[in-house]
């Protein structure tokens, strides 16, 4: 009974969201609906450790807006990916086939551009973290699957740090086909979950200023 009132209550959260202007869902969020909200939908997942790192309150809300900013310009830059608010961050959904070619974890020329644009935009925000993380269908064996997400994250990540983006903001992490956003049941959905997703979340230094009030506008500080 406790977990399904926890489920139906980060439904209820997550609902409410759909609604709000992305800024003022970190004015409304917070460290303990993060928490719960995080374990609903999988600490190892993305969208889990964008929501388990909301702040709330009025630091959440200069966060948010930073994130506004960085979202809008994102979609400029890369119109190719999926780019979603979740909370206080940013999730980018990036689809493998138009990253790599099948089977192979070298980008392309056309992914390489879009990155390099992604690296512009994210150099621009210096004071948050990036996820990246692999993902395969059931295409394949398990332990093969798990190995081609490994190197296709790890690809993503050392290009970005070639363009400029420091080490010590990437984190990789890969799953194989061990988490599925639709069901392997047909190719449509199977290329769906053939993808890199990256997640952008404030690191310590940014919630510090964000606390501050020392946040602009383009997530620079005052």
């Amino acid at each position: 009974m406790r977990k399904l009132a926890n489920f139906i209550f980060a439904f209820l959260i997550l609902a409410g969201c759909k609604t709000m202007n992305k800024s003022q869902m970190g004015t409304a969020g917070g460290a303990a609906v993060g928490a719960t909200v995080g374990a609903v939908v999988g600490n190892n997942s993305v969208v889990g450790a964008l929501i388990g790192a909301t702040v709330g309150g009025t630091a959440g809300y200069y966060i948010g807006r930073s994130m506004d900013n960085q979202a809008k310009e994102l979609k400029q830059n890369v119109p190719t990916a999926q780019v979603q608010r979740v909370g206080e961050g940013i999730n980018i959904t990036f689809d493998s086939g138009l990253l790599f070619a099948i089977d192979s974890d070298v980008l392309s020329d056309s992914a390489k551009e879009s990155m390099t644009k992604a690296a512009e935009v994210f150099k621009k925000y210096p004071d948050t973290y990036l996820l990246i993380e692999g993902h395969t269908d059931d295409t394949g064996a398990d332990d093969y699957n798990m190995k081609l997400s490994k190197r296709r994250a790890t690809m993503v990540a050392n290009f970005l740090q070639a363009k400029g983006v420091a080490s010590n903001r990437l984190t990789t992490k890969w799953y194989g086909e061990a988490q599925p956003k639709f069901p392997n049941d047909k190719e449509s959905n199977r290329k769906l979950n053939r993808r890199v997703e990256v997640g952008i979340y404030a690191n310590d230094s940014m919630k510090k200023d964000a606390a501050e009030g020392k946040i602009k506008e383009e997530g620079t500080k005052q």
